[in-house]
């Protein structure tokens, strides 16, 4: 990716054209994609491609371009021939709530790429990749699983609140468990690319039986932010609310009696009182600050001595 030779005519989109998300399987056989169509899915997709920039920028050290490739159904075989016998990151990430697992899987050479570059270097790769990973490049790939986990959780906040552990990575697909030939998966793929360089892929694959609850929200046809409020409104809404009126008062003393002096009180009676220096000025059952009481054109007035922070309530 780093070293890869510019190729300004270069599609950045995959060469190969892929099949669309089937929507029927073949005759006698059972259907790999029971939703339709995954327009949320999709969505979720785009939003985690751009959080990707934020996670191999500082590892390229360079900007990156990411995006997010229409995703597609295929049959666990289908999908692991189509990858070849190269060196490649097999990455399990354990889905809680519940015990099914998605598949981040990454090429060999970039991830020897980006060890290279973390270790000083200029992301060269050797000509001959090597048949398995060195414990660094295992933890390399653990490293990336642990960055993608957050953002990936977040782009399924809207739908669903799903955790993702990164667990032992495996060069030889066969050895994952719980995944046979003939399980449907999703694969979702993003595109990784910086300057006139070769692009690069990840690939973040999920079992249809694991997302099977969700069906109904993967299937909208409509997810994202909620639309902005007219400026006009929020002018008229802030105006108005400014123009609410609270009540201010000031506890000036609160003497303290007896239960016999109290119930021997007579109109005439005087019960003396002391005023501090400042005293509590009080909006509605919310403290202001406090003040000290004095006159003003006439007028008895308190003087605000000292005011508490209004927002102090919600610093919790």
């Amino acid at each position: 990716m780093v070293n890869a030779p510019p190729d300004t005519t270069m599609r950045e989109r995959r060469e190969r054209d892929r099949p669309q998300a089937a929507h029927s399987g073949m005759l006698g056989s059972a259907k790999l994609n029971p939703f339709g169509d995954l327009h949320t899915l999709q969505h979720l997709s785009a939003r985690f491609a751009r959080t990707l920039r934020g996670v191999f920028e500082p590892m390229l050290r360079q900007e990156v371009r990411s995006w997010a490739e229409p995703l597609v159904v295929q049959r666990f075989a289908d999908y692991r021939a189509e990858r070849g016998d190269g060196l490649i990151a097999w990455l399990p990430m354990v889905m809680t709530p519940g015990a099914a697992q998605a598949l981040c899987v990454m090429d060999g050479r970039f991830i020897l790429e980006l060890l290279d570059l973390f270790f000083g270097g200029t992301g060269a790769v050797p000509p001959v990749l090597p048949a398995e990973f060195s414990p660094a490049g295992e933890a390399m790939i653990a490293r990336i699983g642990q960055l993608i986990a957050t953002p990936l959780k977040t782009a399924w906040e809207p739908m669903a609140r799903f955790e993702f552990q990164p667990t032992r990575v495996e060069v030889n697909p066969a050895m994952i468990a719980e995944l046979d030939g003939e399980d449907a998966m999703i694969v979702t793929r993003f595109g990784l690319a910086t300057g006139a360089g070769k692009p690069v892929f990840l690939d973040l694959v999920y079992p249809v039986t694991a997302l099977k609850p969700h069906a109904p929200s993967l299937t909208t046809k409509v997810l994202g932010k909620t639309a902005e409020p007219d400026p006009a409104w929020r002018n008229e809404l802030t105006r108005a609310a400014m123009n609410i009126r609270f009540p201010i008062r000031s506890v000036l003393a609160e003497p303290v009696v007896s239960l016999q002096m109290l119930m021997d009180l007579k109109p005439g009676d005087v019960i003396p009182i002391t005023i501090s220096g400042d005293v509590p000025v009080m909006v509605g059952n919310d403290r202001l600050g406090c003040g000290t009481v004095g006159t003003s054109n006439g007028f008895a007035a308190i003087q605000l001595t000292s005011i508490t922070r209004i927002d102090e309530g919600f610093a919790a």
